[in-house]
């Protein structure tokens, strides 16, 4: 840069910026003030981690560090304020909603302390409870919410939670892949009193029928790939009950110095259908995500038609784990071990074994169906097991699986499906990675009454729940009860239950424990 003395550098890297440069004053306004770690200098300010350190790097010798974190020596810092100002310009006009909610925000930072830990390979990346309030208080103060219903399409950051503190006159239904997140969601609303429904979905491969053109306002910050916000952007215009008059408002973000990544992302926004009625820049802000300045902007979208998502089967949608776009897919090893377990012609020899050992306790004959779930963040498997009909499936999930990695975690999968298949566990796959779990069918003369009525609604797991265990019963009682005998006993057992009305694949997982119990009591005499 044609200087040694870092205030000149510093001069030259924003120079360098042109008209960009104002950005990076609140950052030296910060060094200029205390001590800052590299987080803060990136998230408050709203500015890449690598231009951050670029900075920092430019006037190293004028900075002191305390571990990890920077100032400007005092001495220095009077003349980096009379060659760059001080800049006031780190406000945000709703953050003065934000601290006039004191209580609320202290509610709101118990709630995500206690949230379950965020998950990798789901993009998980937890936002500040300033920002889910002041997502909450936006809402609120922009849109009519009283009486009215809004759809959050994920909902790791309880963006949920917080509508509801600010109104608790809305209407809330929360959709997520993560069954921890919606047990957790689930407690709290009904400890509250709050009106929040929680369903299970991945949106890869479908929605829940009872959310779909069921919404007024959908929410949703998703994966930041064009192939994530394309799919969830195009299942929230799905869930709108009349497109003109609702919004799909989105948080997206991208770095300055990749502009060519978020006009993928906004093409694939507006093949949807999409027009951008607002943009707020830097209006999320995230405790990580500092390659894009831990923040995204707000996109208030309206649709032009009822053009939503098409079920293309893709699941590279994420930016890291295995299903994400650099993901490689299946390993040799799970191709070789699905090929030994999948269907094969009864002329066929059985295949050897490759690993001795390992092969000869599934038994005799090869699985009805062979499944690759070693991309699965957990919830697949159970969900796999509801959805399938075979007299045998063999399932290849990592060792590290929730359902498989312990006793307990065992236990919660083979109690829920244990009137459907006996499964087993067998490790020592040949790369030592893998558990193959076998489920082999339970056979109806071994179950008494009230687990026949529980395997019946299982086998139909998508239907809705109160017709297939009102049918269930009338099965089991082999035609003795009417339609009308079996409906009181439901009633009887549940009342008018909510999730009656919903398919049992799209419940939580916590919620088809609770329930199956019942199904089985239903006919205790």
């Amino acid at each position: 840069m044609g200087t040694n003395e870092p205030i000149d550098r510093v001069r030259a890297l924003l120079a360098e910026r042109g008209v960009h440069a104002r950005k990076l004053r609140p950052v030296l306004t910060l060094l200029g003030r205390d001590w800052h770690t590299l987080a803060e200098l990136v998230r408050l300010p709203a500015v890449p981690r690598r231009t951050v350190q670029e900075l920092l790097a430019a006037a190293e010798e004028d900075l002191e560090t305390q571990g990890e974190r920077y100032r400007l020596a005092p001495y220095r810092a009077a003349a980096y304020a009379e060659a760059f100002g001080v800049d006031e310009g780190l406000a945000d006009p709703v953050n003065t909603l934000v601290s006039r909610h004191t209580d609320t925000l202290r509610s709101i930072l118990a709630d995500i302390a206690n949230v379950p830990p965020p998950l990798a390979a789901l993009d998980h990346v937890q936002a500040t409870a300033d920002t889910a309030l002041k997502r909450a208080l936006w809402l609120d103060s922009t849109y009519d919410l009283s009486g009215r219903r809004l759809l959050c399409l994920g909902d790791h950051d309880l963006t949920s939670l917080a509508v509801c503190a600010v109104n608790p006159d809305v209407e809330v239904t929360v959709v997520d892949v993560d069954d921890r997140l919606l047990e957790f969601v689930d407690a709290l609303a009904s400890e509250r009193g709050w009106n929040v429904r929680c369903l299970h979905a991945d949106f890869r491969f479908g929605l829940p029928p009872s959310v779909l053109e069921s919404a007024d306002l959908v929410f949703s910050d998703p994966p930041y790939t064009p192939e994530g916000m394309g799919l969830f952007a195009g299942r929230a215009i799905d869930c709108l009950a009349d497109p003109a008059r609702g919004r799909v408002l989105l948080a997206y973000g991208f770095s300055d110095r990749t502009p060519a990544l978020g006009l993928k992302v906004q093409q694939e926004l507006q093949r949807l259908g999409l027009v951008f009625e607002a943009i707020l820049p830097a209006f999320h802000r995230f405790d990580g995500a500092q390659a894009i300045g831990s923040a995204a902007d707000l996109y208030v979208c309206r649709p032009t038609s009822r053009k939503g998502a098409s079920s293309h089967g893709k699941t590279g949608i994420y930016t890291h784990g295995p299903q994400s776009l650099e993901g490689t897919g299946p390993s040799r090893t799970a191709l070789e071990v699905l090929s030994d377990l999948a269907p094969r012609p009864e002329s066929s020899p059985p295949p050897k074994p490759r690993k001795p050992g390992w092969y000869e306790p599934i038994g005799k004959g090869a699985a009805s169906l062979a499944v690759d779930l070693t991309g699965d963040p957990g919830p697949w498997l159970l969900r796999t097991l509801l959805a399938s009909v075979p007299a045998r499936l063999a399932a290849l999930v990592p060792n590290n699986h929730p359902n498989v990695s312990s006793e307990k975690g065992q236990h919660e999968l083979t109690s829920l499906v244990d009137s459907r298949f006996h499964l087993r566990f067998l490790r020592g796959t040949p790369d030592n990675k893998h558990t193959v779990v076998v489920a082999e069918q339970v056979l109806a003369g071994e179950l008494p009454p009230g687990k026949l009525v529980v395997r019946e609604v299982l086998l139909r797991a998508h239907g809705k729940l109160g017709n297939v265990w009102r049918e269930a019963l009338i099965t089991v009682s082999r035609g003795e009860l009417t339609k009308r005998e079996a409906r009181e006993r439901i009633d009887a057992a549940v009342g008018e239950h909510p999730d009656l009305e919903l398919r049992l694949v799209d419940l939580p997982r916590h919620r088809i424990a609770a329930l199956l119990p019942l199904v089985e009591a239903s006919v205790a005499d």
